[in-house]
């Protein structure tokens, strides 16, 4: 049996694990009122998010949170969905993925965004337990823009979590 190979944990530009993934919808992918099921681009989004997440940690990946869905514009049966998926943020073993979603007649050549979604992915190791990610080199001003915003959520979902986390202490000291 060969020695694993070594993971380089050098850092990588946004544009080494940017995702391009076109989808065309089709009847199965449509709920009664001919719209694309809410459900079916919530998979896409993380199967592009997934391969981007993957991209960069060059390992497996858990998908640990949606932060945030905006369903702005219907997908409609016939039409190409594409899905763009870039990473925004690294931590030590995450990645801030972040999703665009455009829907496209390919007919008429007409394109709407759809919706975006901020996914979070862990790194894993062998034994699924998390592992370092690479850091990010930021190469637009595109990158800095989104890598400033993702840095905002995360600080948001950090907050609500010590709120969450001292109401409950608050809570068990009342009950005791």
């Amino acid at each position: 049996m060969s020695a694993p190979e070594k993971r380089s944990l050098d850092p990588k530009p946004v544009s080494a694990s940017h995702v391009v993934m076109p989808q065309r919808m089709l009847p199965s992918d449509a709920n009664p009122a001919g719209n694309v099921h809410g459900g079916v681009i919530l998979k896409y989004i993380d199967t592009a998010g997934g391969i981007c997440a993957i991209r960069h940690a060059r390992s497996a990946v858990v998908t640990a949170s949606i932060d945030r869905m905006d369903f702005l514009k219907p997908a409609y049966i016939g039409e190409v969905v594409t899905f763009m998926a870039s990473v925004n943020l690294v931590g030590a073993t995450s990645m801030e993925v972040g999703v665009r979603v455009e829907c496209e007649n390919p007919i008429t050549g007409e394109t709407r965004h759809a919706g975006s979604a901020y996914l979070t992915y862990v790194a894993l190791d062998a034994e699924r337990r998390p592992q370092a990610v690479p850091p990010l080199i930021l190469e637009s001003d595109a990158d800095r823009r989104r890598n400033r915003e993702a840095a905002a959520r995360r600080e948001a979902r950090l907050q609500e979590r010590r709120r969450e986390r001292d109401s409950q202490l608050q809570h068990q000291s009342e009950n005791s």
